[in-house]
């Protein structure tokens, strides 16, 4: 039996390749798009102007990923609302719905596990499964829209994975997200996060969009990075770094440096200080993340005074920060903890 074409991952011009296919006119693909992602259908019975021919056309040749939630936790804090969605292989993923007051903001997984090895994160532990096409991580924002009933104004590609291993079908999944016909939601509300892989930086910086650029920084100095991050032992900092000005350089979009904040380990005056230094002239904002312990490890968060003094340090040095809220602290809240949990069922 011919393979299903995964069709939500197909651009228009794709779409209307596969209707001449199917034996039918060009001019369908368009009306197909919009079903897909404006109207974001969870069945081919809802395209009620396309014939019924054509709808079983549709449902032989062509798979329509629909997510299945497993779990769906709310905080009862701030509303942030984290899902556990299983694919149609049987494999889960974790997204989370944040609600702030310039909109909804959803995060999104790239791959199923992840194989980077950041040593204070819950995604990796288990190693890497398989990258998420364009469509399953369009879906993830699609199904969440369509829980809450409200629209998705903002989306970060931070959740489980590491976006830029998955080079090709991050491309295709923001040009689908962008697209008039579909969410068309703006690039500049798109925050794409990398634990620094500097030749697809680079080759990101050539496509010239107008995306966010969030670098997981996590350590002021090579030898502390390696100690957390393993990618630090194929990449160096000042590389990274580099890599990270030439993409502001190229697109005009300010860089976000992401820093956990592990207590004891990279959280001193001292770790302050060398950190001002490195990315002292660089045009960028910096997050600092108080760390969202795990189990698996003995990282714990950094105390309020200490986060605080870590912040006034760099912002005597002129160097834009925020400490990132603290959402869904009442709920599975870091990045695979609630997938870990089941998969150990």
């Amino acid at each position: 039996m011919k393979k299903k074409i995964e069709i939500k991952s197909l651009n228009l011009k794709e779409l209307q390749k596969f209707m001449e296919s199917i034996g039918e006119k060009p001019f369908r693909a368009k009306q197909l798009y919009q079903w897909l992602h404006e109207k974001q259908i969870s069945d081919w019975d809802e395209m009620t102007n396309l014939s019924k021919s054509l709808r079983e056309k549709l449902r032989e040749r062509a798979d329509l990923i629909i997510l299945d939630p497993v779990e769906i936790q709310t905080s009862k804090l701030d509303g942030t609302k984290k899902y556990l969605f299983r694919l149609k292989d049987k494999n889960m993923i974790e997204s989370v719905l944040m609600r702030y007051k310039h909109g909804n903001s959803v995060c999104i997984s790239s791959q199923v596990g992840c194989r980077m090895g950041c040593r204070f994160c819950a995604s990796t532990l288990d190693g890497l499964v398989r990258n998420l096409t364009p469509g399953e991580m369009l879906e993830q924002i699609y199904r969440i829209g369509r829980d809450i009933g409200e629209r998705i104004s903002n989306v970060v590609v931070m959740g489980t994975g590491e976006p830029l291993d998955n080079y090709d079908n991050l491309l295709k999944f923001i040009e689908l997200l962008t697209n008039e016909d579909g969410l068309h939601i703006s690039q500049r509300n798109l925050t794409v996060s990398t634990c620094g892989i500097v030749e697809k930086i680079r080759e990101l910086a050539e496509e010239k969009l107008q995306i966010t650029l969030a670098l997981s920084l996590h350590a002021s100095s090579q030898k502390k990075r390696e100690e957390l991050m393993p990618i630090a032992n194929k990449y160096d900092l000042l590389e990274v770094l580099g890599a990270c000005n030439d993409y502001f350089k190229k697109t005009g979009r300010r860089i976000t440096f992401e820093y956990s904040l592990v207590g004891g380990v990279n959280d001193s005056q001292e770790d302050a200080d060398r950190l001002k230094d490195l990315i002292a002239g660089q045009n960028c904002h910096v997050n600092l993340i108080p760390v969202n312990p795990i189990k698996e490890r003995n990282y714990v968060q950094s105390d309020q005074q200490v986060i605080q003094s870590f912040k006034d340090k760099l912002e005597k040095n002129g160097i834009n920060v925020t400490i990132r809220r603290e959402m869904g602290r009442d709920i599975d809240g870091a990045c695979g903890q609630l997938r870990k949990r089941y998969t150990e069922i």
